[in-house]
Parts: structure tokens; C-alpha cells; sequence
């Protein structure tokens, strides 16, 4: 993950987690695999029950392509795309660094 550029890592993930999506029953079976089920977990926020404290953050998944895998995943909650009448341009690159003392892609 750490040889190659950060946008092409974010790509190949991104691709990968689509095709994992489409792949309806391989999808659940993670699920059942990777999620933790802990009711200490759980947090109420506006009213809302998220099962697991840990969310994915807006901008990773900006086309909502993978939303069923985030949960598969053992995240409790994600920040999918933007929604827009019409296309938007993407913020000009490099959007994504490393940080390779904590092991990080932003």
C-alpha cells in the first residue's frame, strides 16, 4: 500500500471494494466475518443508534459505489459523496498524502 502513489492506492481499493459490493453473497459473508457485534459499542447521536464508534470519513467513497461494503467492513456509519444536480469537478491533485510515521493515508 506504501510503494505505490496515493491516488492509485485509493483507486485499486476503491475498484476493489465495488466489484466486493456486486458480489452480493462474498459481501455479506464478510460482514458476518469482520464486523464486531458489541453493544458497548454503540452510541447514540441525534437520536440515531450507530453500532460501532468507527465511521469513513466524506470524500473516500465519493460516488457511494462500495456502501454496503463499508458496513461489511465494521463501519458504523459512512459519509458517502456528494449529491449534486450535475457533475462536479474534483479538487485539484495531489489530494491524498502520507503519512508514514503513523502508517497514514489522508
Amino acid at each position: 500500500m506504501f510503494t505505490l502513489p496515493p491516488e492509485r492506492i485509493h483507486g485499486i481499493i476503491s475498484d476493489g471494494l465495488g466489484i466486493l459490493q456486486a458480489a452480493g453473497p462474498l459481501n455479506r459473508a464478510m460482514g458476518k466475518i469482520a464486523q464486531v457485534h458489541d453493544p458497548a459499542l454503540a452510541q447514540e447521536v441525534f437520536g440515531r443508534t450507530v453500532p460501532r464508534p468507527l465511521g469513513l470519513a466524506a470524500g473516500f467513497d465519493k460516488n457511494a459505489s462500495a456502501a454496503d461494503t463499508w458496513t461489511a467492513l465494521g463501519f458504523g456509519y459512512a459519509e458517502l459523496g456528494t449529491v449534486t444536480a450535475s457533475p462536479q469537478d474534483g479538487n485539484p491533485t495531489p489530494r491524498l498524502f502520507r503519512l508514514r510515521a503513523d502508517k497514514a493515508i489522508l
